[in-house]
């Protein structure tokens, strides 16, 4: 059974595979919950659930990425018992990689995959120097586009509830500074859209150096949010390499 701080929106305990997704900043395991019905039924999804947000809404915001990842670690189930993937978009991939880095020193890492979603490796990453002024939040949201952006121009409501959690957020993003160490063993994929404003081809290709067990680059059509609108040709990538890990 998955503990705290985990989401199965669709259980299956049959699955062959099983991939961790964490979200972007500002967001929530919910915007995995449709993800099940689009992968196979060989891969069972687990949504990660932040603090500060939804049912989690008043536990405290963590202070930086690795202090979250450590959160996460001491809530798998390790050993896992079944190949286990993660998945992570924008902040979430770089939560998702300092996670896989806790998984590891030993070899094999028991994690069998890591996919990384519009995100810039983590030693090319620099401070926004953003103020995190709700108007400047609010430009910054627009320019990245998305379901997400334009729900929150739509909602007053809604953004005063988004803005703590977004503003905590970046500013993790903004004061993450990678620590080098040894590359990952397990084969990395990493993703993002031909139109994202913030993380380009040539960006993604620069995660190749962080895994020696192997790197792949995907680029489909769409921005920073690329899967609104290009979720079935994610699905059918994740699918293919979850089908293809060793059991």
């Amino acid at each position: 059974m998955t503990r705290f701080p985990f989401r199965r929106f669709q259980p299956r305990p049959r699955a062959r595979t099983r991939l961790y997704c964490f979200p972007h900043a500002g967001g929530a395991a919910s915007t995995f919950h449709g993800w099940p019905r689009v992968l196979p039924e060989t891969v069972e999804v687990i949504a990660v659930q932040y603090p500060g947000r939804q049912d989690r809404y008043q536990d405290a915001l963590p202070d930086s990425i690795p202090e979250l990842a450590e959160e996460i670690v001491r809530n798998l189930e390790t050993p896992f018992d079944r190949p286990t993937a993660f998945f992570g978009h924008s902040m979430g991939a770089m939560v998702a990689f300092e996670t896989a880095r806790r998984l590891q020193p030993r070899f094999p890492s028991p994690l069998a995959a890591l996919f990384v979603s519009a995100c810039k490796a983590p030693a090319e990453r620099e401070p926004r120097g953003l103020s995190f002024e709700e108007d400047e939040l609010r430009a910054y949201l627009h320019e990245l586009g998305g379901e997400g952006a334009r729900a929150l121009e739509a909602d007053k409501e809604l953004w005063q509830l988004a803005y703590p959690v977004l503003s905590g957020d970046l500013r993790m993003i903004d004061k993450y500074e990678y620590a080098a160490g040894a590359p990952l063993t397990c084969p990395l994929i990493a993703l993002g859209g031909d139109k994202d404003p913030s993380v380009t081809p040539a960006d993604l290709e620069l995660w190749r150096d962080y895994a020696i067990g192997g790197a792949e680059l995907h680029v489909v059509d769409g921005g920073h949010f690329y899967f609104d609108d290009s979720l079935p040709r994610l699905a059918e990538i994740l699918a293919a390499r979850m089908g293809q890990l060793p059991v």
